[in-house]
C-alpha cells in the first residue's frame, strides 16, 4: 500500500475514535445521566475537556490532511503528480504530533480522574472527593461514600475508561503515522509506483 494510502485508512479510524472521545466529555457534564444544579458539583477534570479539546478538535486537522494525502488506488496515483509527494507526507507527520499531543492530553487527564475517583456528596453533607490513591477501584463497597448523584461512580468511570481507552488507541495511530509519514518523506510512494511499473522512488 502507498504510505499516502495508509494516511487515509488511519484518518479513516481516527474519525470514530474521535466521536467515542467527544460524546464521552459531553456524557460526563451529566453524572449519572442527571442534569446537576450547580457545576461545581461536577468532577473538575470534566472541564479540563480531555475528549473535547484533546480527543475532539485537536484531531480534526490530522483527520482532514491523512484523508486528503492520496488516494488508496495504487496503481491509479502513479500517474498523478502527487506520486510520492514527499512535502505533503512531511506536514503529515508535523499534524500527526499534534493529534499525538492531543490524544495524550485526554490519555493522562482520564487516567488521573480515574485514579483520584469522582467528586460527589458525601456523608458530611459537603461536595468532595472520598477515595484516595484509587482504592475504590478494588473495593467496590467504598463506593458508598458518595450519596449523590447516584450511580455517579460507575458512570464516571466508564466515561473517563472510554476516553483512556480512546486516547491511547489515538495515540498509537499518530505515532504509525509518524512513521509512515517519514517513510513517505525520504522513500517517496516507492510501493505505488512499484506496482505501477515505474522506475523507481519519486
Amino acid at each position: 500500500m502507498c504510505t499516502g494510502g495508509c494516511a487515509k485508512c488511519l484518518g479513516g479510524a481516527l474519525i470514530p475514535l474521535t466521536v467515542f472521545g467527544f460524546l464521552a466529555n459531553i456524557l460526563l457534564f451529566f453524572p449519572g445521566g442527571k442534569v446537576i444544579d450547580h457545576n461545581e458539583c461536577l468532577s473538575e477534570e470534566v472541564w479540563f475537556f480531555g475528549g473535547i479539546l484533546g480527543s475532539g478538535v485537536l484531531m480534526i486537522l490530522p483527520v482532514l490532511v491523512f484523508l486528503s494525502l492520496k488516494e488508496s488506488d495504487c496503481c491509479g496515483c502513479c500517474d498523478s503528480e502527487r506520486c510520492g509527494n514527499r512535502f505533503a507526507m512531511f506536514a503529515s507527520i508535523l499534524f500527526a504530533v499534534i493529534g499525538f499531543l492531543g490524544a495524550g492530553y485526554s490519555f493522562v487527564i482520564s487516567a488521573f480522574s480515574i485514579q483520584k475517583g469522582s467528586k460527589c456528596l458525601m456523608d458530611n453533607n459537603e461536595w468532595g472527593y472520598p477515595f484516595h490513591n484509587g482504592d475504590y477501584l478494588s473495593d467496590e463497597d467504598l463506593w458508598s461514600k458518595c450519596r449523590e448523584p447516584k450511580n455517579v461512580i460507575s458512570w464516571n468511570l466508564t466515561l473517563f475508561s472510554i476516553l483512556l481507552v480512546t486516547g491511547g488507541i489515538l495515540m498509537l495511530l499518530c505515532a504509525f503515522q509518524v512513521v509512515n509519514g517519514l517513510l513517505g518523506t525520504l522513500c517517496g510512494d516507492f510501493q505505488c509506483c512499484g506496482c505501477c511499473g515505474g522506475d523507481g522512488p519519486v
